[in-house]
């Protein structure tokens, strides 16, 4: 998230009733609120003194959206769950929300309205056969999949050994989240360590707001809020990002620096698994970089799940 320097959030809860109270949708309001600089709103000066509220009042934000403010307090604060579509999309143009926060206001707005909770699908950590085949096609480039909180469930050589260290770990403690924040090797990895932690924490950020029933998601947060001050910090900020695509720069301990472009796929069938390819053009110096990573075994190694070993 480029923006967010106010920080907001007071909740550590997973589900949309932990915190102080309301609805994640109230949370999530006045996290943003708290954000938006008048002068940001475009109200101009405010006067001299100093002004109690890191952003927006809640009458200014009313104002803008043009609502009135006995009903927006009662959005904030949980009394009111059935907002408009219009007065969500005036809230996201006040607020300054871009596409992906605004998706995702709607998304709250729309879990609110629910008079009951759905009942959610049993996280999985089976991958198909042809998972690991399409896995092994992929070479040399990195690939791995992962499941909606990041543990790693299956990959070909490149797509462990690109997360230097990460093999040292077991196969049911190996999530990229964990990794990220409490692995020694993951300091030094990235060239934009800032970026990897604040995306890391967004994505999960938003699985926390849509899904009432995510008990994965609470023993992986639980973990990473007491075992990392980062982590704490920027969860309470309650920035939302969905997987995507994109570039990212590494100073890896045995290619040297490479950056690599990245694809997020969505895997039919699957409970919210993931596949994760990184590229290179061929003839560059990262392809030859991820074709050492890809070597870099004393034997072939077929794609492995991250089931523990049966006995």
């Amino acid at each position: 998230m480029t923006r967010g320097q106010h920080g907001g959030g007071t909740g550590t809860g997973t589900g949309t009733g932990a915190g102080t109270g309301g609805t994640e949708l109230g949370r999530f309001l006045r996290a943003r609120r708290a954000r938006v600089t008048p002068a940001e709103a475009g109200l101009g000066t405010t006067g001299p003194g100093r002004r109690r509220t890191p952003g927006l009042r809640r009458e200014e934000l009313a104002t803008l959206s043009g609502i009135s403010v006995d009903h927006y307090t009662r959005l904030e604060r949980g009394r009111e769950t059935r907002p408009g579509p219009s007065v969500v999309d005036a809230l996201a143009r006040a607020l300054l929300l871009d596409t992906e926060e605004h998706e995702h206001l709607r998304d709250l707005a729309a879990l609110a309205a629910r008079t009951a909770p759905e009942p959610a699908a049993a996280p999985g950590r089976s991958v198909r056969p042809g998972v690991g085949v399409l896995l092994e096609s992929l070479r040399p480039g990195p690939a791995h999949v992962v499941s909606r909180t990041g543990d790693l469930l299956a990959h070909n050589p490149g797509g462990l050994r690109l997360f230097a260290g990460l093999g040292d770990w077991p196969a049911t403690r190996r999530n990229l989240a964990r990794y990220v924040f409490l692995h020694p090797a993951a300091r030094d990895l990235f060239a934009d360590r800032d970026g990897q932690l604040r995306g890391c924490v967004a994505r999960l950020r938003a699985l926390a707001a849509t899904d009432r029933d995510a008990p994965d998601l609470a023993r992986l947060a639980g973990e990473l809020l007491l075992k990392s001050p980062e982590f704490a910090r920027l969860w309470e900020r309650r920035d939302v990002r969905s997987s995507g695509h994109g570039r990212t720069a590494f100073h890896h301990p045995d290619v040297g620096d490479l950056t690599l472009g990245h694809q997020s796929l969505l895997l039919e069938g699957t409970p919210g698994h993931r596949l994760i390819a990184y590229y290179a053009e061929p003839g560059t110096a990262e392809h030859d970089a991820i074709v050492l990573l890809d070597m870099a075994a004393h034997e072939p190694e077929a794609p492995r799940t991250g089931r523990p070993p049966q006995h």
